[in-house]
């Protein structure tokens, strides 16, 4: 080797090292600007069978005038309130969901706002306890709650839920379509004119009218997760209109994100199978399938609404750019997709 070769590679070598010194000194500082920290996150929850994590059958007998209230339901549902932890995946977002005072709705609520996101909340006006209960849990996590109380069955009131969320979050970027009517009829011919009206309002039209004036608010990434069910594809006896309701808003969200995927919104929807929520102990289940209540599948159990907020959550995230027109399901081992 040539001493100017050598030369050469000594003064590579040494500004090698100067580099990475430098890099060295000037990570910390970095990390220290953008916030971040070098403490370990959270240890995760020790591995448990899936089985034993919550209650199983059979429960004890209940009843509820509709729509029922989470906080009077033995044993009480878990929505995550002391268990969820966020990693702010949903920073600075804004989330309408429907039906957000209790069940499936109220543990998306709670977990959208740890991960970061502002939350307004439908419900009906008789459903006010659960909904404070929510509204304290977002403000908890330190981010904005708005409550708008009201009936969906009715399209002006779905246009005024829509513009409140807007102004009062100020814009738009998650809908979730959760918000849902179940009445258990053995036969068709128990099911009344006005029963059928009430079910599909509340779970066809309202998602239909809601989703119609929250689209032109809401920008390119954003994000609609619309709650479908397990009966979709194996609907039970006594849930004839709610299951045909459950089919359609299947159909409704694959159709629709083939429509709004031009504009970067992506829809997706979510089929849980046996939940532990009021439209159960409200007139959703006869008494005998309330005793034995999710022991069919499986898991031997029904699902906690805390147990089905992740899968709204990644819907919501960015995380799922690549996601669109699917349909996530969470049924303990029974049923599709």
């Amino acid at each position: 080797m040539h001493s100017d070769d050598h030369d050469d590679s000594r003064r590579k070598l040494i500004q090698g090292a100067a580099a990475t010194l430098a890099a060295g000194m000037v990570l910390p500082v970095f990390a220290q600007s953008t916030g971040s920290s070098t403490e370990l996150p959270p240890a995760p929850a020790p591995l448990r069978d899936p089985k034993a994590i919550y209650p199983q059958p059979p429960f004890e007998k209940q009843s509820q005038p509709w729509p029922g209230l989470a906080r009077d339901m033995q044993p009480p549902p878990d929505h995550g309130e002391t268990s969820y932890q966020g990693s702010n995946r949903l920073a600075g977002r804004k989330a309408l969901i429907t039906g957000g005072d209790s069940g499936i709705g109220r543990a998306a609520a709670i977990a959208f706002a740890r991960e970061g996101a502002d939350v307004a909340i439908g419900y009906l006006p008789d459903e006010e306890p659960d909904a404070q209960a929510v509204v304290e849990q977002i403000r908890e996590a330190g981010r904005k709650a708005v409550a708008l109380p009201g009936d969906i069955r009715d399209e002006a009131f779905c246009r005024e839920l829509v513009q409140r969320a807007v102004e009062g979050l100020g814009g738009l970027d998650i809908l979730v379509n959760n918000a849902a009517r179940q009445n258990s009829e053995q036969s068709i011919l128990d099911i009344t004119t006005e029963q059928f009206d009430w079910t599909l309002k509340t779970n066809l039209y309202a998602m239909f009218w809601i989703t119609k004036a929250a689209v032109p608010h809401m920008p390119a990434g954003s994000s609609i997760i619309n709650t479908s069910s397990v009966t979709t594809y194996d609907p039970p006896a006594n849930l004839l209109d709610y299951s045909l309701t459950k089919a359609a808003i299947t159909n409704f969200s694959k159709g629709l994100a083939k429509q709004l995927i031009a504009k970067g919104i992506r829809v997706n929807g979510v089929a849980p199978g046996p939940f532990w929520t009021p439209l159960q102990v409200s007139g959703g289940q006869t008494m005998e399938n309330l005793k034995s209540f999710g022991g069919d599948t499986p898991l031997s159990r029904p699902g906690q609404p805390a147990e089905i907020a992740p899968l709204y959550v990644l819907l919501a995230s960015t995380e799922a750019s690549y996601v669109t027109g699917q349909v996530y399901g969470a049924s303990g081992g029974n049923g599709q997709p």
